[in-house]
């Protein structure tokens, strides 16, 4: 695995043919296995839970994944991915009565902790938790439906988190996710992205791996 990944989201697979999907993407080169999980009440949409994570998980997927949570409440559900083998488990600050306390949990139940921040949600939440967090994550759409539109404004929230990360010393992984295509995940690379979620970009895609390879030829030319 190199120090920049592509995680293909889920969200955009053929569920009929799901397990079959992320055997394609791995096989491809996916570096994570993106899981949305969506309760139609922290966002307008539901998805999938610990149950079908815990089946990819014994299906045998290779690469870890990367649990986003678009829920509210979340400490009830983190011992349940945690047991269905998630590696990373990432919350929204605005889902939580107590940030602090939410991300002890996720690494007591030994997942890495990850926070993730809407285009509309200030970096301010990072003052007093980012040296306790493994990932970052930036929504470049807002949350809740696969396939929107890439919001330019993520860049500069790329960018000023990447500083936070840099002077904090600690390795810290900057996500972004939402409309990532090739033709702007350079543009995310050079703003100090270093993990990019894609969903409908991979798997509306002919051919998987020629769409890794071609994102992967952007991110080298950043």
């Amino acid at each position: 695995m190199s120090d920049l990944w592509i995680a293909p989201s889920i969200l955009s697979a053929d569920f009929a043919r799901l397990a079959e999907e992320v055997d394609a993407v791995v096989a491809a080169g996916a570096d994570l296995i993106h899981f949305d999980v969506m309760d139609n009440h922290y966002v307008p949409n539901l998805t999938i839970g610990p149950l079908v994570c815990e089946a990819l998980h014994k299906h045998g997927t290779k690469v870890p994944i990367d649990v986003h949570l678009m829920i509210r409440p979340v400490e009830r559900i983190v011992p349940d991915f945690a047991r269905a083998g998630a590696g990373f488990i990432t919350f929204h600050p605005e889902a939580v009565d107590h940030v602090d306390r939410t991300i002890d949990l996720i690494r007591e139940h030994g997942c890495r902790p990850g926070l993730a921040l809407n285009p509309g949600t200030p970096l301010d939440w990072l003052d007093y938790t980012l040296e306790k967090l493994d990932l970052v994550l930036i929504m470049s759409v807002n949350p809740g439906f696969a396939g929107q539109r890439f919001i330019p404004m993520a860049l500069r929230k790329l960018e000023a988190v990447r500083r936070r990360i840099e002077a904090s010393g600690r390795s810290i992984r900057l996500e972004v996710d939402g409309g990532i295509k090739v033709e702007n995940i350079q543009a995310c690379a050079r703003a100090g992205a270093d993990t990019f979620v894609a969903g409908s970009a991979i798997f509306g895609s002919g051919d998987y791996a020629a769409t890794l390879r071609a994102m992967r030829a952007q991110i080298a030319g950043a």
